[in-house]
């Protein structure tokens, strides 16, 4: 009998796309919950070939701001959301022209 894929293992798989992972992040950035912002970040760097890939200076970059997300709890995306709204724009999340 074949081996069923986890949907951790298949999300991380299909994260491997930047199109993928820039919708995934765009999604959850909507939703305006912290904590799944955190949980996706972590699922995207995961994909990516995980924290340590990245330099020094990224890694406490993400560290600090994953800190604000979890433990903090004052990141709030509604008051930027309703701004660009007013102003005719919204947040999108994009895959990076190399």
């Amino acid at each position: 009998m074949a081996r069923s894929t986890s949907y951790h293992e298949r999300l991380i798989q299909d994260l491997k796309n930047p199109l993928e992972a820039a919708a995934y992040i765009e999604v959850v950035l909507e939703e305006g919950d912290p904590k799944m912002l955190s949980k996706a970040l972590k699922n995207v760097i995961e994909a990516q070939g995980g924290i340590e890939k990245l330099s020094a200076e990224i890694q406490e970059l993400y560290y600090k701001f994953d800190h604000v997300l979890l433990q903090q709890g004052k990141f709030e995306f509604s008051p930027l959301s309703t701004l660009l709204d007013s102003l005719g724009l919204q947040l999108a999340v994009t895959v990076k022209s190399m």
